[in-house]
């Protein structure tokens, strides 16, 4: 028994395909929005995180400096500066993702 072929070339099984085509239509477009959601608020959890790390780094700076120990103060100053550089690379490679 052979089938026949509709237009488009998808065979004629009886079926109306207009339905599913509408349902997987639907699921894109929700999964669209569902994507970008998830980029604003992956975005806005970066912002946040850098943020708040930006103000333990500041606290942490103030701290080093009023210490009257000077290798203290340059100990805490130094941990600020690795902090600050690895967490922008980490900032910076997140928003590249989620672009």
């Amino acid at each position: 028994m052979a089938t026949q072929e509709k237009s488009g070339g998808m065979p004629d099984l009886g079926f109306d395909f207009g339905s599913f085509e509408a349902a997987a239509d639907r699921i894109r477009d929700y999964n669209e929005k569902l994507i970008q959601s998830t980029k604003r608020a992956g975005m806005a959890s970066v912002d946040v995180y850098e943020k708040t790390l930006k103000s333990l780094v500041d606290f942490e700076e103030k701290v080093g400096q009023s210490s009257q120990l000077e290798w203290v103060s340059a100990l805490a100053s130094t941990h600020a500066q690795f902090i600050k550089d690895v967490s922008q690379a980490y900032t910076q490679a997140a928003r590249e993702v989620l672009k």
